[in-house]
Protein backbone atom coordinates (compact mmCIF):
# COMPACT_ATOMS: atom_id res chain seq x y z
CA UNK A 1 0.00 0.00 0.00
CA UNK A 2 2.84 2.37 0.81
CA UNK A 3 4.47 1.67 -2.55
CA UNK A 4 1.19 2.44 -4.35
CA UNK A 5 1.00 5.87 -2.67
CA UNK A 6 4.60 6.59 -3.64
CA UNK A 7 3.85 5.60 -7.24
CA UNK A 8 0.85 7.88 -7.34
CA UNK A 9 2.78 10.76 -5.79
CA UNK A 10 5.69 10.38 -8.19
CA UNK A 11 3.36 10.22 -11.18
CA UNK A 12 1.49 13.32 -10.05
CA UNK A 13 4.72 15.19 -9.35
CA UNK A 14 6.12 14.39 -12.78
CA UNK A 15 2.91 15.62 -14.47
CA UNK A 16 3.02 18.85 -12.52
CA UNK A 17 6.68 19.36 -13.31
CA UNK A 18 6.05 18.92 -17.03
CA UNK A 19 3.01 21.22 -17.16
CA UNK A 20 4.44 24.07 -15.07
CA UNK A 21 6.44 25.77 -17.89
CA UNK A 22 3.47 25.56 -20.25
CA UNK A 23 1.17 27.02 -17.63
CA UNK A 24 3.60 29.85 -16.86
CA UNK A 25 3.98 30.72 -20.55
CA UNK A 26 0.22 30.92 -21.05
CA UNK A 27 -0.25 32.99 -17.93
CA UNK A 28 2.49 35.35 -18.99
CA UNK A 29 0.97 35.79 -22.43
CA UNK A 30 -2.47 36.72 -21.10
CA UNK A 31 -1.13 38.91 -18.31
CA UNK A 32 1.19 40.99 -20.48
CA UNK A 33 1.08 44.73 -20.02
CA UNK A 34 1.57 45.62 -23.67
CA UNK A 35 -1.72 46.64 -25.25
CA UNK A 36 -0.84 46.30 -28.93
CA UNK A 37 2.07 43.90 -28.97
CA UNK A 38 2.63 42.98 -32.61
CA UNK A 39 5.25 40.68 -34.02
CA UNK A 40 8.20 42.34 -35.71
CA UNK A 41 7.32 40.89 -39.13
CA UNK A 42 4.02 42.81 -39.40
CA UNK A 43 4.41 45.66 -41.86
CA UNK A 44 2.41 48.87 -41.57
CA UNK A 45 0.96 49.18 -45.06
CA UNK A 46 -2.39 50.00 -46.65
CA UNK A 47 -3.56 46.38 -46.78
CA UNK A 48 -2.97 45.79 -43.06
CA UNK A 49 -4.57 49.12 -42.13
CA UNK A 50 -7.63 48.22 -44.22
CA UNK A 51 -7.86 44.80 -42.54
CA UNK A 52 -7.66 46.47 -39.12
CA UNK A 53 -10.43 48.90 -40.13
CA UNK A 54 -12.62 46.02 -41.35
CA UNK A 55 -11.99 44.15 -38.10
CA UNK A 56 -12.96 47.22 -36.06
CA UNK A 57 -16.09 47.74 -38.18
CA UNK A 58 -17.09 44.08 -37.77
CA UNK A 59 -16.67 44.32 -34.00
CA UNK A 60 -18.81 47.45 -33.74
CA UNK A 61 -21.47 46.06 -36.09
CA UNK A 62 -21.71 42.78 -34.22
CA UNK A 63 -22.03 44.74 -30.98
CA UNK A 64 -24.89 46.76 -32.52
CA UNK A 65 -26.74 43.60 -33.58
CA UNK A 66 -26.19 42.01 -30.18
CA UNK A 67 -27.73 45.05 -28.49
CA UNK A 68 -30.62 45.10 -30.98
CA UNK A 69 -31.27 41.41 -30.34
CA UNK A 70 -31.39 41.90 -26.60
CA UNK A 71 -33.16 45.25 -26.31
CA UNK A 72 -35.49 45.18 -29.33
CA UNK A 73 -36.23 41.60 -30.34
CA UNK A 74 -36.82 40.16 -26.86
CA UNK A 75 -39.43 42.82 -25.89
CA UNK A 76 -41.16 42.38 -29.28
CA UNK A 77 -41.34 38.61 -28.73
CA UNK A 78 -42.81 39.14 -25.27
CA UNK A 79 -45.36 41.62 -26.62
CA UNK A 80 -46.29 39.29 -29.47
CA UNK A 81 -46.70 36.40 -27.02
CA UNK A 82 -49.02 38.47 -24.81
CA UNK A 83 -51.05 39.50 -27.85
CA UNK A 84 -51.36 35.89 -29.01
CA UNK A 85 -52.44 34.78 -25.53
CA UNK A 86 -55.12 37.50 -25.38
CA UNK A 87 -56.45 36.55 -28.82
CA UNK A 88 -56.48 32.87 -27.84
CA UNK A 89 -58.46 33.65 -24.67
CA UNK A 90 -60.98 35.78 -26.60
CA UNK A 91 -61.38 32.99 -29.16
CA UNK A 92 -62.29 30.39 -26.55
CA UNK A 93 -64.61 32.82 -24.74
CA UNK A 94 -66.46 33.14 -28.04
CA UNK A 95 -66.71 29.34 -28.36
CA UNK A 96 -68.28 29.10 -24.88
CA UNK A 97 -71.32 31.07 -26.13
CA UNK A 98 -71.93 28.79 -29.13
CA UNK A 99 -74.33 25.84 -28.98
CA UNK A 100 -72.90 22.35 -28.40
CA UNK A 101 -71.30 20.59 -31.37
CA UNK A 102 -74.16 18.10 -31.70
CA UNK A 103 -76.76 20.88 -32.11
CA UNK A 104 -74.96 22.86 -34.81
CA UNK A 105 -76.10 22.77 -38.40
CA UNK A 106 -74.02 20.49 -40.57
CA UNK A 107 -73.91 21.74 -44.14
CA UNK A 108 -73.43 19.41 -47.12
CA UNK A 109 -70.06 20.94 -48.04
CA UNK A 110 -68.60 20.13 -44.61
CA UNK A 111 -66.77 16.88 -43.89
CA UNK A 112 -67.00 15.51 -47.45
CA UNK A 113 -65.70 11.93 -47.48
CA UNK A 114 -65.04 10.27 -50.86
CA UNK A 115 -63.26 7.33 -49.27
CA UNK A 116 -62.25 6.40 -45.75
CA UNK A 117 -58.95 7.55 -44.27
CA UNK A 118 -56.44 4.72 -43.69
CA UNK A 119 -56.25 5.38 -39.92
CA UNK A 120 -58.68 5.08 -37.01
CA UNK A 121 -62.31 4.56 -37.93
CA UNK A 122 -61.69 6.13 -41.35
CA UNK A 123 -63.93 9.14 -40.68
CA UNK A 124 -61.56 11.47 -38.82
CA UNK A 125 -58.82 13.51 -40.48
CA UNK A 126 -55.28 13.41 -39.15
CA UNK A 127 -55.84 16.80 -37.45
CA UNK A 128 -59.17 15.81 -35.84
CA UNK A 129 -59.93 17.50 -32.54
CA UNK A 130 -63.01 16.10 -30.80
CA UNK A 131 -63.60 19.29 -28.80
CA UNK A 132 -63.81 21.39 -32.00
CA UNK A 133 -64.77 19.02 -34.84
CA UNK A 134 -68.00 17.06 -35.09
CA UNK A 135 -69.23 14.80 -37.87
CA UNK A 136 -72.28 12.59 -37.80
CA UNK A 137 -72.57 10.36 -40.87
CA UNK A 138 -76.29 9.85 -40.31
CA UNK A 139 -77.18 13.52 -39.77
CA UNK A 140 -78.73 15.38 -42.71
CA UNK A 141 -79.27 19.12 -43.13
Amino acid sequence: MFSRNIARFSQRASQQARSAPVRQTVQRRFASSEAEAQPSWIVDNEFNRERAAVKHHAASTSDLWRKLSIFAVVPCLIGGGLNAYNLWSEHWEHWEHMPPLEERTEYPYQNIRVKNFPWGDGDKTIFWNSSVNYHNKDKTT
